[in-house]
């Protein structure tokens, strides 16, 4: 029996899965794809995801990948301030992408649909018979309000300005979708006290973490000199709030660790760090900015701790989750935490001021080392990805999940 047809929209091509929202959307997309042909419209803001492509179609019965050159995308959402819309719409609209879904909706029958990111609902928002779930994932709208009180004018204006309007958007889309799922319960609960009108057809499935991907039992050579007490940090150093993070620790914690522990070193492992990460590079402050790494998981192996200094954060950090994988001891921000229940007895310090931040870290470096099995243990009960990949395609088919 021929499986049924799924559309399925995202705002960033989900392969290669090594970033926050395309491990999610591709971890998606393998559960989806067990239980339908999926036609996937989506764009490509990196030319090196291009030679994944083969590999993506794997997963997929049509494909549409479009090019979207980040500069470009940022001229193009100025409109948003002539239109009066959210400038993330503008951003994400493409004539070529909605030609190719209007097709494959008629041409193929297609009934049922996902959208990954709520700008992606504008593609499908004027098919009323279509049953969708829209993963927002986050509520970027609240993302944009707390962008604004960091910033100073004009960008806190765009980004207030931008919070009002996505919230308006997010809104209309819940009231028009069938369900509406966010990464946590959290993210969930926050979204049901901003949209009331929808709170009965809004949810939430969990992250996961692959844990035979990120398994302590597997071998890597260390890609740090012998016997150096090392900090590690993992995430997209082009994403702002990751390069808030580590310049608040470089900048606030890493010189109170470095009066005690002189020779400790603090690495920034993630692609396309930002002039301000660049920075921060110095040998003699014990700060090293890899870039782009093949791999992060000889990074976190091979890690003393792992910090996530996020003052800034939505949902789940799935750089946390794979380090609990690892079996790493842990220092976060509440706000990095958002998502994870956790527990008394896992080796997590969560704390949010400099001096004790700093303290928490100490205190793992100076503990024998062993590895935080207890960490491990617990995503490997709480965030299985087959487990959320079942629940979802229970919503896809209009169960409840």
């Amino acid at each position: 029996m021929e499986k049924p047809k799924l559309l399925y929209l995202v705002h960033r091509i989900p392969y290669p899965p090594n970033k926050g929202d395309k491990i999610r959307s591709f971890h998606f997309l393998q559960a989806l794809a067990a239980e339908y042909r999926i036609f996937l419209g989506t764009f490509i803001d990196d030319p090196d995801d291009r030679r994944h492509l083969d590999a993506l179609k794997s997963f997929c019965a049509d494909t549409c990948c479009i090019e979207l050159n980040p500069k470009i995308g940022k001229i193009k959402s100025l409109a948003g301030l002539l239109s009066g819309e959210a400038l993330s719409l503008p951003y994400y609209r493409n004539r070529g992408l909605q030609e190719w879904v209007d097709k494959t909706i008629n041409e193929q029958g297609i009934e049922r649909a996902m959208i990954f990111s709520s700008p992606m609902a504008q593609y499908v928002e004027k098919y009323t018979n279509l049953y969708c779930v829209a993963d927002f994932v986050d509520v970027d709208s609240d993302k944009w309000q707390q962008y604004a009180f960091s910033k100073r004018w004009p960008a806190n204006w765009i980004y207030r300005r931008e919070a009002e309007k996505l919230l308006a958007y997010e809104r209309r889309i819940a009231a028009w979708a069938d369900a509406t799922i966010f990464v946590s319960e959290q993210e969930a609960g926050l979204f049901k006290t901003l949209a009331p009108e929808s709170v009965r057809k809004i949810g939430f499935v969990n992250n996961g973490v692959d844990t035979e991907r990120f398994n302590p039992e597997l071998s890597w050579q260390s890609p740090f000199p012998a016997e150096q007490n090392t900090i590690v940090f993992t995430g997209a150093m082009d994403y702002w709030a990751n390069v808030d993070a580590v310049k608040w620790f470089a900048e606030q914690v890493l010189p109170v660790i470095k009066s005690r522990l002189p020779k400790v070193h603090f690495y920034i492992v993630g692609s396309k760090p930002a002039k301000e990460v660049l920075q921060l590079a110095d040998k003699d402050s014990g700060v090293i900015v890899t870039g782009r790494v093949d791999d992060v998981r000889p990074y976190v192996a091979y890690a003393d701790v792992v910090v996530a200094p996020l003052r800034i954060a939505r949902g789940i950090q799935n750089k946390v989750l794979e380090a609990m994988a690892m079996a790493k001891p842990i220092v976060a921000t509440t706000a990095a935490m958002e998502g994870i229940p956790g527990g008394a007895d896992l080796q997590v310090a969560i704390t949010d001021a400099p001096e004790d931040f700093a303290c928490q870290v100490l205190r793992f470096l100076s503990q024998p080392v062993e590895s935080a099995d207890i960490n491990r243990r617990y995503v490997e009960s709480d965030f299985s990805w087959e487990q959320n990949g079942q629940r979802l395609c229970r919503l896809i088919a209009g169960e409840s999940a």
